[in-house]
C-alpha cells in the first residue's frame, strides 16, 4: 500500500473589521477620513464604535453621549446607529473574503474565521492580499490574525492591530512552542479570547498574567478549579486545535425583536403598532432561517427611572401550529399584547419573542384538524410570506407588511436617531446621487 496522504497542517485566519460601523459610514462619506467619528447606541444612548481620531480624543467605548456631546466643538462627528446599512456592508464584506476559501465562519457582524490550510503561498501573503481585496471591493479596512488554532488566530489578529510595523497582519501559523511562547509572552491574559475581565483578575492573582503563562498552565488544575473550555483555549494556544470547526451557525432556538421607546407610549395603538412592527421583523428572521414558531411571547414595562409608578407584564400566546406566518404570528402577538395592557402607564419598551422554534416542516403536514384556515392553507400562506419577502428585500424594508404596522415609520415612540445616515445600500429613496 502506498503511503497515505499527510494532511496539510491547519492554518486559521480571523479577520475582522477595524472600526467597523465608523468604517461603513466612510465608506459613503469619504469626508469623514481622518476626523474623529463614533457612532451611537440605540437612542442616542452612548458610543458603541470609535474611529483612532476619536479614542485619541479619550472617548472610551461606552461613554454617554451627554457626557461628550462638547466635544463636537472639537471636531467630534457623532452619528446614530445605522443597523440596516452596517448588515449590507457585512454582508458584502463576508462574501469578499469567502472567495479565498469556501471554509468560513462568521462569528460576529465584523468579523469571521477563514480556513486556509492547504492553500498555496505564505500565509502574511494570503492575509495582505484579503486586506486588500476587502478594502478594494469594499471599502473597509481590516485586519488578518492567523494561527494554527481559532484561539491563536483570534489572537494574532489582537496583535495585528496593537502593532503598527505588521501592517494588519499577524501569522503565527508557522512557528514552532518556544517561538511562538516568545510572540505571546506580553499578551495580557484579559486579551485572550474567552477569558475576559471577570475571569481575569482570579487568574493573575494564581500568576498567569499573560497569555504565554496560560498557555504553559497544568491543564488539568486549569480544569479542576476553573472551566473545561479555559484549559481548552490553554490547549489551543499551545498550536493544538480543541474547537471545532462550524461551516454554519445553529439556527436560534428563539428569535426576539425588542426596543426601547424614543418617547412613552401610553396608549393601546401605540403599543399594538410597535409589537406590529416587532413581530414582522422576528417573522422575517425565522423565515430566513428556514424555521417555524409555536408560541409567541410578549412583554410591556415602563420605565425604572421614571417618577411614575412601575409595571411590567408579560404573555405567551401559543400557536395552534407551528408557523412562520406572519399574520399568524400577529394574531397571537397582538392578543397577547392586549391581555397585559393597562391604561394609565408611560410604556417605555415592548419586545416579541418567537419561542419553541423548530426546522420548518412540509406544507402538508402542518395544520390541525379544528385549526384556524391559515394553519389549514399553510401552502399558500408559505407562497405568500415568500413573495413578501422577496418583496421587502428588493424595494426595501416595509415596502409590503401588516396594515397594523403600517404608520411605524411616522410614530413618535421609534427611538431617537438625531444624527443617523441615510441607509444607501437597502433603500432606493436613500441611495447617493451622482450628478453630472
Amino acid at each position: 500500500m502506498g503511503a497515505q496522504a499527510r494532511l496539510p497542517p491547519p492554518r486559521i485566519a480571523l479577520i475582522d473589521g477595524n472600526s467597523f460601523y465608523c468604517a461603513c459610514e466612510r465608506v459613503m462619506r469619504p469626508s469623514l477620513e481622518g476626523k474623529p467619528v463614533i457612532v451611537l447606541s440605540n437612542n442616542d444612548g452612548c458610543a458603541i464604535a470609535r474611529t483612532t481620531e476619536a479614542k485619541a480624543m479619550g472617548i472610551p467605548m461606552g461613554a454617554p453621549w451627554f457626557k461628550i456631546r462638547h466635544l463636537q466643538a472639537r471636531g467630534l462627528v457623532a452619528l446614530s446607529a445605522n443597523f440596516a446599512l452596517y448588515g449590507d456592508m457585512s454582508d458584502r464584506m463576508m462574501r469578499v473574503i469567502g472567495q479565498f476559501s469556501p471554509a468560513q465562519e462568521r462569528y460576529s457582524i465584523d468579523e469571521c474565521f477563514l480556513d486556509l490550510s492547504g492553500l498555496p503561498g505564505p500565509g502574511r501573503d494570503l492575509g495582505t492580499a484579503i486586506r486588500q481585496r476587502v478594502l478594494r471591493w469594499v471599502g473597509i479596512p481590516t485586519c488578518v490574525g492567523i494561527g494554527a488554532t481559532k484561539t491563536l488566530a483570534k489572537l494574532a489578529n489582537h496583535l495585528a492591530k496593537s502593532l503598527p510595523r505588521l501592517q494588519g497582519v499577524c501569522d503565527l501559523s508557522g512557528l514552532g512552542r518556544a517561538e511562538l511562547l516568545r510572540a505571546i509572552r506580553h499578551v495580557p491574559i484579559r486579551d485572550v479570547w474567552g477569558v475576559g475581565r471577570r475571569l481575569a483578575p482570579d487568574l493573575e492573582a494564581s500568576g498567569i498574567r499573560t497569555a504565554a503563562d496560560l498557555a504553559q498552565a497544568d491543564r488539568s488544575i486549569l480544569r479542576r478549579r476553573y472551566s473545561l473550555v479555559l484549559a481548552k483555549t490553554a490547549q489551543e494556544l499551545c498550536g493544538e486545535p480543541a474547537f471545532g470547526w462550524e461551516d454554519a451557525p445553529p439556527p436560534k432556538q428563539q428569535i426576539v425583536s425588542t426596543r426601547s421607546f424614543g418617547r412613552p407610549v401610553r396608549d393601546l395603538a401605540g403599543l399594538e403598532q410597535a409589537v406590529s412592527l416587532f413581530t414582522s421583523r422576528a417573522a422575517e428572521k425565522l423565515r430566513q432561517q428556514g424555521s417555524h414558531a409555536g408560541a409567541v411571547q410578549v412583554y410591556i414595562r415602563t420605565s425604572r427611572f421614571s417618577a411614575g409608578p412601575f409595571y411590567a407584564d408579560s404573555a405567551v400566546a401559543p400557536l395552534h401550529a407551528p408557523t412562520d406566518s406572519t399574520p399568524a404570528l400577529l394574531r397571537a402577538a397582538l392578543s397577547g399584547l392586549r391581555s397585559v395592557f393597562r391604561p394609565g402607564f408611560d410604556y417605555a419598551k415592548a419586545g416579541v419573542c418567537l419561542l419553541d422554534v423548530r426546522p420548518a416542516a412540509p406544507a402538508a403536514m402542518q395544520g390541525e384538524l379544528f385549526a384556524p384556515d391559515d394553519a389549514g392553507c399553510a401552502g399558500k400562506s408559505a407562497r405568500a410570506m415568500a413573495v413578501v419577502d422577496q418583496l421587502n428585500q428588493r424595494f426595501g424594508r416595509r415596502v409590503v407588511q401588516a396594515a397594523s404596522a403600517l404608520h411605524a415609520a411616522d410614530a413618535r415612540w421609534l427611538m431617537r436617531q438625531a444624527h443617523r445616515s441615510p441607509r444607501y445600500t437597502t433603500l432606493w429613496d436613500e441611495v447617493v446621487e451622482v450628478r453630472s
